[in-house]
């Protein structure tokens, strides 16, 4: 009936479909009247030819389609997607079609599904006949047909690009939000994990957020600006673009306009979380970009830490100071504390004064309180008479003076830089002692004694490297929980070398005792050769998880400073990000992300937990961990081989999204380096041999390439499909996991390698698919192996045909079966020793 039902809706539109598809080829209409629709092909056209509706197939992916607005001139430049989670196949039509209630709704056109529709809290239903029109605006804006009411409008859903008119903020009676949010790629129009947004706890500040980790933000809106960005001024003086925040009852946001003959210009968050502003030029026909955040270092936040300062015009290399009056934490950074405490005692009598800071970005308003009906001089009042209050300045600068309205920062202020041309001022409180010393100095003393790092870029073939300073990160807070605190004072260690190549935070031994109560084994997540890892709580009220280097641990020096230097550089969804580092005395910790789910082999391996991993769980882990190695090997700016792939170090996020982790062992390629041997294969390499998760080369001959990793995703995807571990002691005719995936392969009975908790859900097309893919990854010959490229293009096109797999020669078991004889254990073109099996 269902299918009855949907063949005869699609012979009733049929006649509009070649109606419109005619019409294509004459003058594209601009409108979509109650109860038409257009179907992929045909498209709708602003009045004035600058925007067009249609469908469109990212750059590189054929087989997805989307609808989206791009601007008609530049048809790469799309503006807007309306099923940026649901695409449509590119062998069924789509179907966009208005219902008589005012609502949109794009079809699959051979299922007559539900890809997308504008139906949502804010849309207003109408009895009256609707009509959907494209503006040269470039709105798509559905309105009542006889009153011009508008009941849905796509500016009020924006993807990834502001254009003229249209607004990021908050209503704040109803919690709606309007944000930027990324492609997850530049060819994958998915919602990304980067969001432009307005803040609005203190005073309007636009912010950029990856994942849960604030990344830059404007500043906060002055009257005139975003205080860090003084340099819009320039552009809400020119004729053709104005900038402004409105601030109702009903809406906080930030809009930009543009005259009518300007030229067309956009606002783009990119899948990097750089937010750039870009113009068209007709004449060479390409987009200039005019401006981007963030724009340096200092942008990035909380770069400086508590009561730091951060100057990108200083000639030394260290951008990072101390306002006056303060002192650097630690020599690794951390921020910065008062050197004289102030004077109050709750009454109001004091002998505090203020120091003028010029020309800087404003502080995070977070932690700030707003008074716009307050003068500047009762905000001095108020903050001396508040013990908590450490620096205030004026809410709105127009008008002249010392401006207008009052914002009040209490216990810290965080992510200050100077700016060219900033007129905005703020007030910093200091002990009067303090006081007179500062009044006699400059800007930019007590200069931070950070570790000059640097971040190494493979620019150029000769290996040019530019140099980046090591980041300090998040507001210090003193411990006053009264949990008991190691003792010890901190110290500094050369442990990481004169490597120029981190980007990365130090954090305070003290500071990570206190996030761990002490390393309390209630805190602790697990353990294993290299140490213990803890769940913490960090002074920013961030949870992560802290890696303790055991005293024994075979992960020594030389794996931690590899897995610092190297994790720090790289930024992808399925690879864990790495936070931080300690050094203190013999104490060596990283500290990580928290994900909550742990590791992949806690599922899989699990009887009791594997059934929460369904089949489309499983394949979305397959994918994400394949297009994580595909970073490692060719999208990053290095070629990096893991060498220690495992379901162990893959972790899972709170949506069961992998994440590659533990990079002690991995190691970079340069230039055209195809492969490498090494003389160390002992500590956790003797146990990835015995897992059975390195490949034959690797193992026998030390020799090991990008597709080492290649075969250990083999072995990963055939242990996730059938929920047995290589080595599995279940089977009896076969020495491992490969021997009995390869013959049940030949046999034609691949599908029964499928873990049976699972059956009910798996596609045996994709789950047969995937098996293949894994016994092509595992085949002996690393050249026969496919590159991670050609697996991921595999996984994601199910018309793609497969090579077929050689038989593999199972020599994990072998190895394991000669180690239990007492036979020759060395084989290596490079007298590589691997009979040592030590823990780490």
């Amino acid at each position: 009936m269902a299918r009855l039902l949907c063949l005869t809706t699609l012979m009733m539109i049929f006649p509009i479909i070649l109606c419109l598809t005619t019409s294509a080829a004459g003058t594209a209409s601009d409108t979509l009247d109650s109860g038409s629709n257009i179907t992929d092909g045909a498209t709708l056209v602003s009045a004035g030819g600058s925007f067009t509706l249609g469908f469109f197939s990212p750059t590189g992916v054929p087989t997805k389609r989307y609808l989206g607005i791009w601007f008609t001139a530049s048809p790469e430049a799309i503006c807007w997607v309306a099923n940026r989670e649901t695409f449509l196949s590119n062998t069924t039509s789509g179907v966009l079609v208005i219902g008589s209630t005012g609502s949109l709704r794009l079809l699959d056109g051979s299922s007559g599904h539900t890809a997308w529709s504008s139906n949502s809290n804010t849309t207003t239903a109408s009895s009256a006949p609707a009509v959907a029109q494209l503006l040269d605006s470039g709105n798509l804006v559905v309105r009542e047909q006889s009153s011009g009411d508008v009941l849905w409008q796509s500016f009020d859903y924006p993807s990834n690009t502001l254009l003229a008119g249209m607004r990021i903020g908050k209503n704040p009676q109803t919690g709606a939000e309007w944000s930027l949010t990324s492609w997850r790629a530049s060819n994958d129009p998915t919602t990304g994990d980067c969001r432009r947004v307005m803040d609005t706890r203190g005073l309007p500040d636009t912010v950029s957020w990856q994942g849960n980790a604030k990344k830059s933000r404007s500043g906060p809106w002055n009257g005139l600006w975003f205080s860090g960005v003084p340099e819009m001024e320039r552009v809400s003086n020119s004729d053709a673009y104005s900038n402004q925040v409105v601030v109702r009852p009903n809406e906080i946001a930030y809009i930009f306009n543009a005259r009518t003959d300007a030229p067309f210009s956009r606002l783009v968050l990119n899948e990097v979380c750089v937010l750039q502003r870009l113009a068209w030029d007709p004449a060479s026909r390409v987009w200039n970009v005019l401006a981007q955040a963030p724009r340096d270092l200092c942008d990035d936040y909380a770069m400086c830490g508590a009561f730091g300062l951060c100057d990108m015009d200083t000639t030394a290399t260290l951008f990072c100071s101390c306002v006056l009056g303060f002192s650097p934490v630690n020599p690794y950074g951390g921020g910065c504390r008062r050197n004289v405490p102030l004077e109050c005692d709750g009454n109001g009598t004091t002998t505090d004064g203020f120091m003028v800071v010029r020309a800087v970005k404003l502080p995070d308003t977070d932690n700030a309180t707003v008074d716009m009906s307050a003068t500047v001089e009762q905000c001095r009042a108020r903050c001396l008479a508040n013990c908590s209050c450490v620096a205030y300045a004026a809410a709105d600068i127009r008008g002249g003076g010392d401006g207008s309205g009052c914002v009040m920062w209490t216990n810290y202020i965080v992510d200050m830089r100077y700016v060219d041309k900033g007129q905005d001022r703020l007030y910093l409180r200091l002990a009067k002692s303090e006081l007179d010393i500062a009044l006699r100095k400059r800007r930019g003393v007590a200069k931070i004694v950070l570790p000059v790092t640097a971040s190494l870029l493979a620019a150029t073939a000769a290996g040019v490297y530019l140099v980046r300073i090591c980041k300090l990160r998040g507001p210090r807070q003193n411990n006053s929980s009264g949990k008991k605190v190691m003792p010890g004072t901190e110290s500094t260690s050369n442990e990481l070398g004169d490597e120029e190549d981190l980007e990365l935070p130090f954090f305070s031994f003290r500071d990570i005792v206190s996030a761990t109560n002490n390393f309390s084994e209630a805190n602790m997540l697990g353990r294993g050769g290299f140490g213990k890892v803890y769940k913490g709580m960090l002074p920013i009220n961030r949870e992560v998880a802290i890696k303790r280097l055991g005293k024994g641990s075979r992960q020594g020096a030389e794996e931690f400073r590899n897995e610092v230097v190297l994790i720090a550089k790289l930024q992808h969804r399925n690879l864990v990000r790495l936070l931080g580092c300690c050094i203190h005395g013999d104490e060596r910790l990283l500290i990580y992300e928290y994900l909550p789910n742990k590791s992949l082999d806690c599922f899989i391996f699990d009887p009791a937990s594997r059934g929460a991993l369904d089949w489309p769980t499983r394949f979305k882990i397959i994918k994400g961990i394949s297009r994580g190695l595909l970073y490692l090997q060719q999208d990053s700016r290095l070629t990096i081989i893991h060498r220690d792939i495992k379901t162990s170090n893959i972790l899972l996020d709170a949506d069961m999204s992998p994440k590659i982790s533990d990079f002690g062992m991995a190691r970079i390629f340069g230039g055209n380096q195809q492969e490498a041997n090494t003389n160390r294969v002992v500590g956790t390499y003797a146990n990835f041999l015995c897992s059975g998760y390195m490949s034959p080369e690797y193992a026998m001959d030390g020799v090991f390439s990008v597709k080492s990793d290649t075969y250990s995703f083999g072995v990963i995807l055939l242990e996730i499909i059938s929920g047995l571990k290589i080595t599995s002691t279940q089977f009896t005719s076969f020495p491992s996991l490969l021997a009995y995936a390869w013959s049940l392969w030949k046999d034609g009975k691949a599908i029964d390698l499928v873990d049976s908790s699972i059956v009910g859900t798996c596609s045996s097309v994709e789950a047969l698919r995937c098996i293949q893919i894994g016994l092509l990854c595992v085949q002996d010959n690393p050249n026969s192996r496919p590159l991670m490229s050609s697996v991921v293009f595999m996984l994601e096109n199910e018309t793609t045909l497969c090579s077929v797999p050689k038989q593999p020669m199972y020599f994990s078991q072998w190895y394991l079966e000669v180690q239990g004889t007492g036979e020759n254990k060395n084989s290596s073109i490079n007298d590589v020793s691997i009979s040592v099996f030590e823990g780490r």
